[in-house]
């Protein structure tokens, strides 16, 4: 196993060789990051957190740390740091920045050589007492930097291999060959994603001590301001419909994804739910790289050892049983139990982005080392959609927890299918993968700026996400690995638990745009697979949700033990949540009974059930103290219902389950809510839909169409009225909310006869989209 990086718990540490003096800087121990990024994504790679001057074609602020030199005189400065387009041998080098020492600019530029991480030489200084160290970024382009080095010995020079480097870094800091243990916890959960939240907070209140470890510096995973992807999937539903409750106390309920402000994706909300808990010790940017098992048991983890990565301090984190959270599936790998893994075509990583349209743009600098893009190589970034047009469901009845952007109408941004890496490798090829990202938006930017700048001409990038958002990576091996089949034939287990509502949603290199770059497609599609009860849910059993091979050892999240095709349904993270909340309760029962994950599954199924059963709000004051509800127990919104019952709408409803149909239509669940069992879209040529109906009683009548809009729903979709004053036409643009509640829109009042056929039909001709049908609503006046 590679030693990663590790520091000393000191802003800038400092330590004497046994040969000659040399001075170690590690970059995220800077006291002032200034605009420099914190960037742990890769330690298991690369050895160790690093700065990031993640400027999006602006310098960043000046980082700047303060050393104490022991010995005067003169010393060279060595830096470790990567020009990041190397391994394509791409021309230039957008990552440049330099030194300085006491306020002076060393004169070498960095970051411009090589293909992986090395050690440049940038200068020589003279020094002695007090220090200031400074990086100066030159381009805002996402230049790195690991670790500075100043030696007196002018013959030394840092080692290229990276176990020499962490055995050097171990020397020089003089850092304890054992790290310092922890008491016991009842339950270690590693990964702060909506799993790890979910296993944290349900563990805790059932009466558990808890140590969250999370390696970044909030909370959420993919669905945090880092990345900005929508949580999705359905809770409060199924077999256990309390479960899912927990969830909505800290989920998002942002407006797109991305979103205008990263703000919308509510990352105070999550930590003070999670700190609002007594019995959770949380630890931000603390990253987990060791496991120890017990040394009588080679199946049981004893401890965890996690890294800061602000202060290099480390912590072996013991515990009863552990939770992995973290998505790839680290601590499962690391302690040996049995892993799945795609060998290829896997779904990949994205980095989403953002533009803004503004009065005074940014002048956009030349991007050589970018992918070489026209427009016709990606889908131009889209426009936001206002709250409420999106991500309704998730809204309804709730706080939003951020005040919405004034003008929607200015953003533009690249959504999930900027996706690459479905045939590099999801844990060691992480870096590149994000890289290639980098390279592929910013060459987006360089084409709309080149290409239409009279469309794009005054747009700013305003994000782009550096942390990425990985999709597949391991999944360990439960005692039941859940075949997608399952799912689609409703084959329900014993210990069936979790709804999944999420289809079997898969990703996949978008043919399209795989022309220019086949071997690394940066645009992908989503492939649909067949699904089993999208309102309930199929609930995922609780076997996969615990190691085969590791005696104490839960997961919760997208390393789950299913198969590929159910894996496209469990990955969303409303349900990894609820993976996280069954988790909590399990690690309650195996230690108030002395058990296994496998002994609850085996011997305290029925206690699970109960537990599953109970409101996410109750807790208990000790393990063995009774269940009871808390007075300040967060009440939620009433559920909102994916479908509206027509048997309960007012008037006359005619759904599309009643229409006339013509031509090609295909029926659909995804935009909610809709009337009845689902709705009907098309636009191919000629088809059409009549809703016929006949009323009780001659007069006036409002007649109302259902939609929920879409970028592809029709913008000039036609509806004619056949009535007792003859025929009427109208267009209505479905891209746009209707302009009632739950999708509802008045298309005018028409008179009636008591008796007579009357209809509303549907067109496709000259409807410039997709053209939604739901329902036909008679309401009389």
């Amino acid at each position: 196993m590679k030693l990663p990086r590790t520091l000393l718990a000191a802003l800038a540490a400092t330590a004497l060789s046994s040969h000659a003096q040399q001075v170690w800087v590690e970059a995220e121990s800077f006291a002032n990051h200034g605009g420099w990024m914190l960037d742990t994504q890769f330690i298991d790679i690369m050895g160790s957190p690093y700065l990031l001057a993640h400027g999006m074609g602006s310098p960043v602020k000046d980082a700047e740390t303060e050393i104490t030199i022991a010995e005067p005189g003169n010393y060279k400065v060595w830096v470790r740091t990567k020009n990041w387009v190397g391994p394509w041998d791409a021309p230039g080098a957008p990552g440049k920045f330099q030194v300085s020492v006491n306020g002076k600019v060393l004169d070498k530029v960095l970051g411009t050589e090589g293909k992986d991480w090395l050690w440049e030489e940038a200068g020589t200084v003279e020094l002695s007492g007090k220090a200031t160290l400074g990086l100066v970024d030159k381009t805002g382009f996402d230049g790195r930097v690991d670790a500075i080095v100043l030696s007196k010995d002018a013959s030394f020079t840092p080692p290229a291999d990276l176990a020499a480097t962490n055995m050097l870094r171990k020397k020089l800091l003089g850092l304890p060959e054992v790290a310092p243990e922890t008491e016991e916890y009842d339950l270690v959960v590693v990964g702060g994603g909506y799993a790890g939240m979910g296993s944290a907070i349900s563990g805790a209140r059932q009466g558990l001590k808890v140590a969250f470890i999370q390696n970044r510096p909030v909370l959420g995973g993919n669905g945090s301001s880092e990345v900005q992807v929508w949580a999705m999937g359905g809770t409060r539903r199924g077999l256990y419909p309390h479960l899912g409750e927990i969830v909505e106390e800290f989920a998002d309920r942002a407006s797109n994804s991305p979103a205008p402000s990263p703000e919308e994706y509510n990352d105070k909300l999550k930590e003070e739910v999670v700190k609002a808990e007594v019995n959770i010790d949380l630890f931000l940017n603390t990253h987990v790289y060791a496991v120890e098992m017990e040394k009588a048991d080679d199946k049981k983890i004893r401890s965890v050892t996690g890294l800061d990565t602000r202060t290099g301090k480390e912590t072996r984190f013991r515990g009863k049983f552990f939770s992995d959270c973290t998505g790839h599936g680290s601590v499962g790998y690391l302690a040996g139990a049995t892993i799945l893994q795609e060998e290829k075509g896997r779904m990949g990583m994205s980095n989403m982005w953002v533009l803004k349209k503004t009065a005074h743009p940014k002048p956009w600098p030349p991007t050589p080392w970018a992918l070489d893009l026209t427009l016709e190589d990606f889908p131009l970034p889209r426009p936001m959609d206002p709250v409420g047009v999106k991500n309704k469901p998730n809204m309804i009845g709730y706080d939003l927890g951020y005040t919405p952007a004034e003008n929607y109408e200015d953003y533009l941004h690249g959504p999930w299918f900027w996706e690459s890496g479905f045939d590099q490798d999801p844990i060691n090829g992480l870096e590149r993968i994000r890289d290639w990202n980098f390279r592929a938006v910013y060459g987006a930017v360089s084409a709309m700026k080149k290409y239409a700048p009279d469309e794009y001409g005054n747009y700013d990038m305003t994000w782009l996400a550096f942390v990425g958002g990985t999709r597949e990576s391991r999944r360990i091996v439960g005692d039941l690995i859940l075949p997608g089949e399952d799912m689609v034939n409703g084959v329900i287990h014993p210990d069936a638990c979790v709804p999944t509502t999420w289809d079997q949603d898969l990703h996949y290199p978008k043919e399209q745009y795989a022309v220019k770059f086949p071997e690394n497609p940066f645009i992908s599609r989503a492939q649909f697979g067949k699904h089993t009860d999208r309102k309930n849910g199929y609930p995922v059993p609780y076997r996969c949700l615990y190691s085969k091979d590791i005696s104490n050892l839960f997961m919760a999240g997208r390393n789950i033990s299913v198969d590929r095709y159910a894996l496209g349904s469990t990955r969303v993270m409303r349900t990894c949540g609820m993976f996280g909340e069954v988790v909590g309760k399990a690690a309650w029962i195996s230690v108030r009974h002395h058990t296994t994950p496998r002994g609850v599954y085996e011997q305290y199924l029925d206690i699970l059930k109960d537990l599953m059963s109970q409101p996410g709000a109750m807790r208990r004051d000790s393990l063995e103290g009774p269940l009871y509800m808390p007075a300040n127990a967060k009440k939620l919104p009433e559920v909102v219902s994916d479908s509206l019952d027509p048997k309960k709408l007012e008037g006359i409803v005619i759904d599309d389950t009643d229409a006339e149909l013509v031509g090609n239509w295909t029926t659909g669940e995804g935009l909610k809510p809709f009337v009845g069992e689902h709705y009907s879209y098309g636009r191919g040529e000629g088809a059409s839909a009549r809703f016929s109906f006949a009323v009780k009683e001659s007069g006036e009548y409002d007649v109302r169409v259902y939609w929920q809009p879409h970028e592809n729903r029709a913008k000039k979709a036609p509806v004619t009225v056949l009535s007792a004053d003859g025929e009427k036409t109208v267009r209505v643009d479905q891209t746009k909310p209707a302009a009632e509640a739950n999708g509802a829109h008045s298309i005018g009042t028409y008179k009636f006869n008591a008796g007579e056929e009357a209809a509303v039909i549907f067109r496709t001709d000259g409807s410039e989209g997709n053209v939604h049908l739901d329902a036909v609503q008679v309401i009389k006046k």
